[in-house]
C-alpha cells in the first residue's frame, strides 16, 4: 500500500474537483496504464485469477485515484441494482432493461452504417480538431451558462495537444517513447481494431494478446473497463468506416449496460440515455440517443463544486471537428 498512501500523501485536499470531462481524462490515463501494462511487462493477463506484476501495479494507481476522487467527493457510486437519480431510474427487470439498450446501441449502429464513408485518414503528423458545446445547469438555482471547448490532439501524441475544459486551455505534453494514448488516434493503429464486436472487447482489454471469455462472462472491473474504454473510443470523431458502429454493438454486449428514459440532450430534445450502472459507475453520466432513430445526441454528466454544496448538470456535443497541420488552426 506505500504507493497509494504516497500518492494521497501528494494529493491537496484544497485543490477544485476536476470537470466531468477532465475526470474523464484522469480515469482514461489510469485506465490506460492497465490496459498497456502487460504488454510492457510481458506479463499475461489470462482468464483465471492470476494477475501479472505490471497490471497489479496499476490496478493500485487506479485504486489510489478512486480514493482521492472519494475525498473531493467529485464521484458517486451507484449500486449494482442500477438505482439512478429520481424519476430516471432503470427498470428492475435487468433482462428487459438490458434488452432495450442493446436495442438503443444496435440501432445506433444501424444510422451509422446507413451515413458513413471512409474518412480521409489523418497523417501521424497533423493534429484532429473538435469543438463541442457544453451547457451546464447549476441544479438548485436552474443557473445555466454555455461553453465553447476546443481541442487539437496530436495524432502521433509526439507533439503538444491543447484541450479546453469549461472555456480554460490546458496542455497535454508529448508522450515519451514507446508511449501511446487510449483511443488511439494514428490511423495504422485505429484500422487494427477488429470490427467484430466481441473480438473488439478482446483487443481492448487484452492489447495484443487475447481473451477466451465472451463479453458476457466478464466479471467486476472488467466489465466497467470495457464500457469505459469503448464509450473513450466512441468520442474520437474520426475513425475508420464500420469501427463506430461495432463499438456501438459492442456496447450492447457488455452486461450492466441500462438505459434512462425521458432525458433531454443540449439542445432540449427528449431522448433516452444509455449508462453503465453496477459499482464503479459514475451517477448521472451517460450517452444520449434519439428514441426513434437511435441517432446519438450527445453526453451528459455531473460535477460537483470544490465546496461540495453545488451540483451541476454538463449536457455536451461536438458541432465541428476537422484535420489541421498546427494547433489552433481551424478547418
Amino acid at each position: 500500500m506505500n504507493d497509494e498512501l504516497e500518492l494521497l500523501k501528494e494529493w491537496d485536499a484544497d485543490a477544485a474537483p476536476l470537470t466531468g470531462s477532465a475526470r474523464d481524462r484522469a480515469r482514461h490515463r489510469l485506465l490506460n496504464t492497465m490496459v498497456h501494462a502487460d504488454r510492457r511487462t510481458g506479463t499475461g493477463i489470462g482468464t483465471g485469477t492470476g494477475i501479472g506484476p505490471g497490471r497489479r501495479r496499476a490496478l493500485r494507481l487506479v485504486a489510489a485515484a478512486v480514493v482521492a476522487t472519494a475525498v473531493t467527493g467529485t464521484a458517486v457510486l451507484i449500486g449494482t441494482d442500477g438505482s439512478g437519480e429520481g424519476g430516471g431510474a432503470p427498470g428492475t427487470s435487468a433482462p428487459r432493461v438490458e434488452n432495450a439498450a442493446a436495442t438503443v446501441l444496435n440501432g445506433a449502429a444501424a444510422w451509422e452504417r446507413q451515413r458513413e464513408k471512409e474518412p480521409v485518414a489523418p497523417r501521424d503528423d497533423q493534429f484532429i480538431y473538435s469543438k463541442r458545446i457544453i451547457k451546464e445547469t447549476e441544479q438548485k438555482t436552474g443557473e445555466v451558462k454555455t461553453y465553447t471547448d476546443e481541442m487539437w490532439d496530436s495524432v502521433d501524441v509526439s507533439k503538444r495537444s491543447l484541450s479546453m475544459e469549461l472555456g480554460r486551455e490546458m496542455w497535454e505534453e508529448p508522450a515519451g517513447k514507446g508511449g501511446g494514448v487510449w483511443p488511439p488516434r494514428k490511423w495504422s493503429e485505429l484500422k487494427k481494431l477488429p470490427q467484430d464486436p466481441e473480438k473488439l472487447v478482446s483487443a481492448i482489454l487484452t492489447p495484443g494478446g487475447s481473451d477466451d471469455r465472451s463479453v458476457g462472462d466478464l466479471t467486476g472491473f472488467d466489465r466497467f473497463q470495457a464500457y469505459f474504454l469503448l464509450g473513450e473510443l466512441l468520442k474520437n470523431p474520426v475513425l475508420p468506416q464500420g469501427l463506430r458502429p461495432a463499438a456501438y454493438e459492442a456496447l450492447a454486449l457488455v452486461p450492466g449496460v441500462r438505459t434512462i428514459p425521458g432525458v433531454k440532450d443540449s439542445a432540449g430534445r427528449t431522448g433516452v440515455g444509455v449508462a453503465y450502472t453496477e459499482r464503479g459507475s459514475r451517477e448521472g453520466a451517460y450517452l444520449i440517443f434519439d428514441p426513434a432513430s437511435y441517432e446519438f445526441l450527445g453526453f451528459r454528466d455531473e460535477r460537483i463544486s470544490a465546496s461540495g454544496k453545488k451540483k451541476y448538470i454538463q449536457l455536451s456535443h461536438v458541432v465541428d471537428w476537422g484535420i489541421v497541420d498546427r494547433v489552433r488552426q481551424r478547418p
